[in-house]
């Protein structure tokens, strides 16, 4: 079972998807402090405009 293609797929994109949470979890602490966006994107590796999305949203809440 662990050999198969789809599983290993299936395992890689939950990964990837821990992965971008924990940097939007990571990003958004770091925009609550008041760190410069383009310190945060070298920081986490999203880019500016993925952090002003997050910076949005965190506003929407």
């Amino acid at each position: 079972m662990r050999e198969s293609p789809i599983y290993q797929e299936i395992l890689h994109e939950g990964e990837e998807r821990g992965k971008a949470e924990g940097k939007a979890e990571v990003a958004i602490n770091l925009l609550n402090t008041g760190m410069a966006l383009e310190d945060i994107s070298r920081v986490t590796g999203l880019s500016v405009e993925q952090l002003r999305v997050l910076q949005r949203k965190r506003g929407e809440q």
